[in-house]
């Protein structure tokens, strides 16, 4: 990367982490691009030559959010697409260490970003983000364990909202619980193996 390209990207995420901090305070239909300039130190030619409109800096900031999501995860994220029709199925499930880890350790290390992704959830259209984790991975795992399509959303909200009550009572008390005992409690719900009896 020359310096252009480092001054440039920069910038860039000068911009990404003001309009995350404005986000903080208020909905995206409210921020001008004043604020953000503001907010990054820099002038509004600076905005233009990066984007056309706010618009613009919410998709990069939306993948700024997500590729700095991704970068936790050593998983070669083709060979995990390609995997759902050869693996055995015990291989299609997500919630085991080597997915969890990554997943809680991003939350802690950036509580801040992960409660403003769900304050903001349809601004940052992370609804697309879900959409399109739906059709390339939850479908097709689904699918292997012979789950009827149209059943396909039922099953995957039960999923999703379980797994997210336990991180948002783990947010809730500032991540201070230590990650084995997150990972085991949503590993023995989501697998029925927690006995309320004994």
């Amino acid at each position: 990367m020359n310096k252009n390209e480092s001054k440039y990207f920069n910038t860039a995420i000068k911009m990404d982490e003001a309009l995350i901090t404005l986000l903080e305070k208020k909905d995206f239909e409210y921020i001008t691009i004043k604020e953000i300039c503001d907010t990054a130190g820099v002038n509004r030619s600076t905005f233009y030559l990066h984007y056309e409109n706010t618009s613009d800096l919410l998709k990069e900031t939306t993948r700024y959010i997500i590729d700095k999501h991704l970068t936790y995860y050593e998983t070669d994220k083709t060979r995990i697409s390609l995997q759902f029709e050869t693996c055995k199925r015990e291989e299609l499930l997500f919630i085991t260490d080597e997915y969890l880890e990554p997943y809680l350790t991003f939350i802690k290390d950036n509580q801040r970003l992960f409660k403003i992704s769900i304050k903001q959830f349809n601004s940052l259209s992370m609804n697309e983000v879900y959409s399109k984790m739906f059709d390339h991975i939850f479908s097709p795992i689904l699918e292997r364990f012979h789950v009827p399509e149209k059943e396909h959303a039922y099953v995957m909200k039960f999923y999703l909202t379980g797994v997210f009550a336990i991180v948002m009572e783990w947010l809730d008390k500032n991540c201070s619980d230590d990650m084995e005992t997150v990972t085991r409690v949503i590993t023995d719900c989501v697998m029925g193996e927690r006995n309320i009896n004994g």
